[in-house]
Order: C-alpha cells, then sequence, then structure tokens
C-alpha cells in the first residue's frame, strides 16, 4: 500500500509541516529525515517501496523551510557567516528541528519510532535520540556526523560549490544538481542520471528555497559539537559513511560511533549519495537493526516485492 498525498500538520508553536506516509497501517514505523536542502521526495523510490516491503509504515517529513513545510521568517545567514561558522543570534538549531519530528510522532500518535537520517537529518535523529531517548527504537545514521570542527568537514572544493549563486531556473538547478551530484557522488556507486534529472525537476517545482538552506546550515553551526549528547544515546544504533564523502569527510562517520555500542560501517567507495548501488545495503542495515530489537520485520531488496 502506498499513500504518496502530502499531509499536513501544525506544532503547539504554529509551524506547518509537511509528511508523507507509505506501507502497511499496522506496519513497524520507520521515520526517514532527510539532509540540508532536501524535501522528502529526496529519498529513493525503491528505497521506501524496499523499506514498506520489509513491513515498514514509512513517514517522510519536509524539514521546516524546504519543501511543503513552513519557512522561517529570520533572515538567513550571509557567506561570511557560514564561512566563519558564526550563526546568527536568532537562528533555530537542530533541538528545535528534533522538536518538530518529536511533534509529528505526537500528531500520528507514535510512541516510539525506528529513525534514518541522512547527513543533517542524521544530526536531528542523533539529537532526537539524545534528548528523547523514549521516542527512538533504533537509529541509522547516514554519511552524517558529530558537529564537532575536527571532523566531517566539506573538502574546500565542495564548499567553492556550495557558494555559488542559486540557479534562477529549473534548467539551471537541474544543472546544478547533475554538477554537485558528480562532484560528491561515486564512481563506484554511480546515479541514475535520467532519475536525477527528474527529480531536480521535480524538486524545483515543490519548493527549493536557497533562503531556507541558508538557514539550516545556520542551525547546523548554532548546535556545535554535539559529541558529549552522542555519548547519552541508550539506541542500538549503526552508523554507515562511505569512504568517499567529499561532503561530509568520512572522520565525521568514524566520530558518530562515539553512540554506546555503535556498530560503524564503512562502504568503500560511496559518495554523499543514496545511489542504486547502495540501497540494498542501506535498507538491510536498518532492517536488521530492527528486527535484532523486537520489530517483526522481513528483509526483501529494492525492486523486489515482498
Amino acid at each position: 500500500m502506498n499513500d504518496t498525498e502530502d499531509r499536513f500538520l501544525t506544532t503547539p508553536a504554529g509551524l506547518r509541516l509537511c509528511y508523507r506516509l507509505d506501507g502497511p497501517e499496522d506496519g513497524v514505523l520507520l521515520l526517514l529525515i532527510a539532509g540540508l536542502g532536501l524535501d522528502l521526495t529526496s529519498w529513493p523510490r525503491p528505497m521506501v517501496d524496499a523499506f514498506t516491503g520489509n513491513g515498514f509504515r514509512v513517514v517522510r517529513p519536509d524539514n521546516r523551510d524546504i519543501g511543503r513545510s513552513d519557512r522561517m521568517r529570520t533572515p538567513p545567514p550571509g557567506l561570511l557567516r557560514q564561512a566563519l561558522a558564526r550563526p546568527r543570534p536568532d537562528a533555530y538549531d537542530l533541538a528545535d528541528m528534533a522538536e518538530d519530528t518529536r511533534h509529528l510522532l505526537d500528531h500520528l500518535g507514535i510512541e516510539r519510532a525506528h529513525l534514518v537520517g541522512m547527513s543533517m537529518g542524521g544530526m536531528i535523529a542523533q539529537t532526537l535520540a539524545a534528548r528523547h531517548p523514549h521516542r527512538v527504537t533504533t537509529l541509522t545514521s547516514v554519511f552524517s556526523t558529530t558537529g564537532s570542527r575536527k571532523v566531517g568537514q566539506p573538502a574546500l572544493s565542495t564548499l567553492v560549490r556550495m557558494a555559488r549563486r542559486p540557479a534562477r531556473t529549473p534548467e539551471e538547478s537541474v544543472t546544478r544538481h547533475l554538477a554537485l551530484l558528480a562532484h560528491i557522488g561515486s564512481r563506484v556507486f554511480p546515479p541514475d542520471e535520467a532519475c536525477e534529472r527528474a527529480w531536480a525537476g521535480a524538486v524545483w517545482e515543490r519548493g527549493r528555497d536557497p533562503e531556507g538552506v541558508a538557514r539550516q546550515i545556520g542551525a547546523i553551526q548554532a548546535s556545535g559539537d554535539r559529541t558529549a549528547e552522542l555519548r547519552r544515546i541508550p539506541a542500538p544504533t549503526v552508523v554507515v559513511h562511505g569512504t568517499r564523502d567529499p561532503m561530509v569527510h568520512p572522520s565525521g562517520g568514524r566520530a558518530t560511533a562515539a553512540v554506546p555500542g555503535a556498530r560503524h560501517v564503512e562502504i568503500t567507495g560511496m559518495g554523499h549519495h543514496l545511489a542504486p548501488g547502495v540501497l540494498d545495503r542501506l535498507v538491510g542495515l536498518t532492517t536488521d537493526l530492527a528486527r535484532g530489537h523486537g520489530a517483526a520485520v522481513t528483509r526483501t531488496r529494492t525492486g523486489e516485492a515482498a
């Protein structure tokens, strides 16, 4: 069963958030949290289908400031502030974004969920697991980091690309996306260019916002080094990172394994992208983690029926 309709909730603070639900209504709740500047459609459809085929009820939110969720009213940090990692005094932080996620669980009437977060989404998931441990059954952190400036830093070549002026047309946005993907992705696990082109065109219409992305960067920087929090996470955790990641250096994944008892998995050749060649591995790691901690789930591969 798939339900790809956008749904909405309003938090106690009046923030309107968008989300989608997929899979069996009685399935094990799995929450997928997307990364910096990425909306809920950034989770590849074959990955979502594999999770639902394994018996999960999949929830995908748009984080604040992206997709069809509300935009914040505070000014975005300028490039100089971003470069110096000096967030604005009125910046929100990852804890605020984790609260958004908690309100989504409350809205759905879900006490506990399995979490998967990629990149910034991994940081949000880590924060929720640290601050509201009773809400998180397991945690899968994918190519994410701790907030320490000593680890997980993007390559200079990546920062230069991110500092370019925003795209002004859908066509330019698609070209920029494919160029960035060629840089942060992997030759070992290449992207499906046709799918990426279609996604980039659709996401332009759905609500990409350069100012929102800048505010999300500010949220990461405002949160500082979260290593001490990670050491308090009780949830069974798997930390996944690629060996070739110019967006979040692999040292970020190694540092994230500070979570007590965390399993650290480095995938040789994987970049900062959910490429077709890594989806089965990621789905399998998350499913096995959930199954090992009480979830009655099965195992299927992407593209296969349950």
